[in-house]
């Protein structure tokens, strides 16, 4: 059985949908249940969970309160709170294809090695994309992540985005849970939480597959395209590395000081050649994008 995770905080607004379109999945509800926990939430979260109960009274659902504030610990919540020996988690900003369980149901079972898979994140946008917004920028803000139309694995340093992957339960058994101290508290926009997981489950020599179609489209809301936003969240980038990084050790946060001097050789050429192109404002938000990041790795 898959069990369906959805954490969530104050998103009143794109809650039903997303737990209206896991419910209109083609896999038979018998094969699934969908496990809510609600992170605190001080809007109308839970009226419109119930909502959802009374409309889908035979979809097998769970709804729980996670008090301790933080995305790690309401998706640790979600993992102590499934039946299923398959957790797959769905962010709640979102919606999915109809084939999105069905696609996951088959793949582990055809795959009985595999314990890790994630399938495409495609932006909606409320508003029009800005003039700005490049292939980096866009990975950054909307989580897009497209490798293609064909099954494969996920080449290498690439990992499913963490508002859609789905694992087998016993990766937590041996990997342990997600880190409390990384992912979003609140409206802190530290994350890094899947990273630390993923790199966790690549040492153990664990793999993860990409799925083409288990498709989650992410809802982008008009504040996630304004400069303090960008700002907030780049900077916090940098932080949750430097909290990532630090965690495992000393040498591993020089490495990743080292890895930004690179990067910043890469956005220097990227600022280039977007100037010669005539289109200055990608170009200055990539610098401004690596400045912040910067700060955040340095902060003490």
């Amino acid at each position: 059985m898959i069990s369906v995770i959805i954490c969530t905080y104050n998103r009143q607004k794109y809650i039903y949908n997303v737990l209206k379109s896991v419910a209109e999945n083609e896999l038979p509800r018998s094969e699934y249940e969908i496990v809510l926990v609600n992170n605190n939430s001080t809007d109308n979260t839970e009226q419109e969970c119930r909502r959802f109960q009374d409309d889908y009274p035979e979809v097998n659902f769970h709804y729980c309160v996670e008090t301790n504030q933080g995305l790690s610990y309401a998706r640790n919540c979600g993992i102590r709170q499934s039946a299923g020996d398959l957790l797959a988690y769905v962010d709640d900003d979102a919606t999915v294809n109809k084939e999105y369980l069905s696609t996951y149901a088959r793949f582990f079972a055809d795959h009985p090695d595999a314990v890790a898979a994630g399938g495409p994140i495609l932006p909606v946008y409320e508003t029009e994309e800005p003039s700005w917004m490049t292939h980096y920028t866009r990975q950054l803000i909307t989580g897009k992540l497209y490798l293609g139309d064909k099954e494969r694995e996920f080449p290498g340093g690439a990992f499913p985005g963490g508002g859609n992957a789905c694992y087998r339960k016993s990766v937590f058994d041996t990997v342990g849970l997600f880190n409390v101290v990384l992912g979003r508290k609140g409206n802190s926009l530290i994350g890094a939480e899947e990273k630390d997981l993923f790199d966790k489950m690549t040492t153990n020599g664990m793999h993860f597959y990409y799925l083409p179609n288990a498709i989650l489209y992410h809802i982008i809301p008009p504040h996630k395209l304004t400069q303090d936003y960008f700002d907030r969240l780049t900077y916090s980038i940098g932080v949750s590395e430097r909290y990532r990084t630090l965690q495992i050790s000393p040498k591993k946060y020089r490495n990743r000081l080292m890895k930004e001097a690179v990067k910043w050789g890469g956005t220097i050429v990227l600022w280039l050649f977007y100037a010669l192109c005539l289109q200055p404002a990608k170009g200055n938000k990539l610098v401004a994008f690596r400045r912040n990041v910067t700060r955040g790795l340095l902060k003490h």
